[in-house]
């Protein structure tokens, strides 16, 4: 094969996309095309069909990478350089997917926290396909799975998660400090024990008060290691 200037060009092949996804982390398409000796963008398409590869879901998809599942944490999201990709591939999938794994839903921000771009859009049209769902928790707007069950479990757990973030809020420093007393007066007591020498307490210092200082403090394993010190 020769090349435009009559040089003898090597056979292209999906070889050297290969190589070029192992020497360097993120790509552009005009370095595909280099890559595979300045080859037309059809062509450049039809060997990287031979390579298993995303491209980003930032930047109009511009970059690509190769598709390594090492690489993504937990989310199944991988960064370089703020260049986002997504073991999906596109960035719908990825949505519907964070969605249906996720215990409690998720909602429109805290998608966008997680993702670090806008989801309204993907997500409307998802529900308005049948791919998630979405109902009203607590007068806040949660995306769920389509799986009734499942559906159920999760909005069971937003309530459950809003509620122990309400009740984290009402404990204030005098709420801690009564409850950490409590412990030293009386090493080594569970939370039943310190809510019920607290009774009577002004203002009222309820259960949900005290199983948020002992979780905050991890004083449940501190106590199984033989209750507070005098220190």
């Amino acid at each position: 094969m020769l090349s435009h200037t009559g040089a003898l060009m090597a056979p292209r092949s999906a070889d050297v996309l290969h190589e070029l996804f192992a020497s360097r982390t993120v790509v552009e398409f005009a370095d595909l095309q280099a890559a595979l000796d300045d080859a037309s963008r059809a062509t450049t398409f039809r060997f990287l069909k031979q390579v298993t590869y995303r491209r980003s879901y930032n930047h109009n998809g511009r970059y690509y990478t190769r598709h390594d599942p090492a690489r993504y944490d937990r989310f199944g999201l991988f960064s370089h350089q703020g260049i986002l990709f997504s073991r999906d591939g596109s960035l719908s999938s990825t949505v519907v997917r964070l969605v249906q794994e996720a215990e409690a839903g998720q909602t429109q921000r805290e998608l966008r926290e997680l993702l670090r771009v806008r989801v309204q859009v993907l997500l409307l049209e998802a529900v308005r396909r049948g791919r998630i769902e979405r109902e009203h928790v607590e007068r806040l707007f949660v995306y769920l799975h389509t799986d009734q069950v499942v559906r159920q479990a999760q909005a069971r757990r937003r309530k459950e998660l809003i509620a122990a973030a309400a009740v984290e809020a009402e404990v204030t420093d005098a709420i801690v400090i009564q409850v950490l007393l409590t412990l030293l007066r009386h090493p080594g007591s569970k939370a039943a024990d310190v809510l019920r020498y607290l009774r009577g307490h002004s203002p009222p210092i309820v259960m949900g008060h005290v199983r948020t200082v002992f979780d905050r403090y991890d004083l449940d394993e501190l106590g199984k290691k033989g209750g507070t010190s005098s220190c």
